[in-house]
């Protein structure tokens, strides 16, 4: 018998019912009854066997056939409303990525009074239970908060003809350095619907060993707003860049980033044209990053690169020092045969530059000042404040010029399908 069309009450009503004929009845009888409550609960003979005959079955005058037993909850209310604060304020991460970094994170909030115990039902028990709490119970337990939105972007990156066959292609499977300083290199375009015109970019870099992230916001991609860029990162990333890599654009395949890299000794490497693996790591940050907290609309006016100016270096902030990314270390097969990729524990870029050993006692010191004097919740506040700024000065314009070109493509739809008139004869 189908067990699903079986209620758990109605079990307990047929053994409240042929409880008491079975123990009175005659060996013949109660083979019979217990042929009818197998056929009526789904229950093994044993098993209905040993409900039939138990002098207590539950708690008195109440039948108990699901012995399920139901663990308490091992965290307190208090620890699920102090996670989603905290989750909240990392940038709702998953579970993965927000176990690693629970600590620091409540160390950094606690050192700039963020939380405070014995202040909103935050203590001792409850920051241990953060703590103890696995990736898959945060998970679990945010599951109801989460609400994410996805957008699609244009792509501007154009491939240049000059200088590409001199410069070396590095493709997705090649290895990458063991040590900090190797960049992947890329623009994104802040135009929203319409290439037409002038409009900010955003530079990003990101180091493929460390995950350390810089971003700096061009005017356009002109050559000399790309060098400027480049000696803003140099100077702003705390440690030497030793390789850069890049994608067939000519706002990077041309004599001028050539020279830059070449006078300061940077090893120079392009990826295969249209192959956006070979720079997997830093197409990653550009939605990550870049889309996730610069949105998509359009930014053309002084105030509003102004404004993502000031917001990239918040994130940069968050993302290098309080931000975990983990790493692929190789390759493995599952029973079936396939490939399956392995990944290291997750860590933040500024761990991992520690753990990497290249950098002085003094470099050390200066970052680990950084790191003590930056405030995570400051941090998400600030970035809250300059995405507001950017969606009052900019939101309204892209939505009107969408609208425009929406209407502009149903217009020449129209003349399409209407066809050419001509006059009577």
């Amino acid at each position: 018998m189908d067990k699903d069309i079986v209620s758990m009450s109605a079990r307990i009503e047929v053994t409240k019912q042929l409880r008491r004929d079975y123990r009175t009845g005659s060996k013949a009888e109660k083979s019979a009854i217990l042929d009818q409550f197998c056929a009526s609960t789904g229950l093994g003979r044993s098993t209905a066997r040993r409900y039939l005959t138990s002098q207590t079955i539950g708690v008195k005058n109440v039948v108990r056939i699901d012995r399920r037993k139901h663990k308490p909850t091992k965290y307190s209310a208090n620890a699920k409303k102090q996670l989603i604060r905290v989750w909240r304020l990392m940038g709702m991460p998953s579970g993965k990525y927000m176990k690693p970094v629970m600590e620091d994170w409540l160390d950094a909030l606690e050192a700039h009074d963020e939380l405070a115990f014995g202040r909103s039902g935050y203590n001792p028990t409850v920051r241990a239970q953060l703590v103890a709490m696995s990736a898959a119970t945060i998970d679990r337990y945010l599951k109801a908060e989460r609400d994410r939105l996805r957008l699609k972007g244009i792509a501007t990156t154009k491939p240049g003809a000059l200088l590409r066959n001199s410069i070396t292609v590095r493709q997705a499977g090649d290895e990458v350095e063991d040590e900090p300083g190797f960049f992947e290199t890329d623009t994104v375009a802040h135009c929203g619907p319409t290439l037409q015109g002038e409009f900010a970019r955003t530079l990003t870099m990101t180091d493929v060993r460390t995950g350390w992230v810089h971003l700096e916001v061009l005017r356009h991609n002109a050559q000399v707003h790309i060098l400027a860029g480049l000696d803003r990162a140099a100077a702003a990333i705390p440690y030497g860049i030793a390789g850069l890599d890049c994608d067939n654009g000519s706002e990077f395949i041309n004599h001028e980033v050539m020279h830059w890299a070449a006078d300061r000794l940077i090893f120079f490497t392009r990826g295969r044209p249209y192959q956006k693996n070979d720079q997997a790591t830093v197409e990653s940050k550009n939605n990550h990053a870049v889309r996730k907290f610069g949105f998509h609309y359009r930014y053309d006016t002084a105030d509003e690169r102004a404004i993502l100016a000031a917001l990239w270096q918040v994130v940069g902030l968050k993302l290098n020092y309080f931000t975990a990314t983990k790493k692929p270390t190789g390759w493995t097969q599952d029973a079936s045969g396939r490939r399956k990729r392995l990944y290291d524990k997750p860590k933040t870029p500024y761990h991992r530059l520690l753990d990497a050993g290249i950098l002085s006692t003094a470099q050390q010191e200066e970052l680990a000042a950084i790191y003590r004097r930056i405030n995570p919740a400051q941090l998400t506040r600030q970035i809250l404040t300059y995405q507001d700024r950017l969606i009052s000065l900019a939101k309204d314009k892209t939505l009107t010029i969408a609208a425009d070109l929406d209407s502009k493509h149903q217009a020449r739809q129209k003349r399409r399908t209407t066809g050419i008139r001509i006059k009577a004869s």
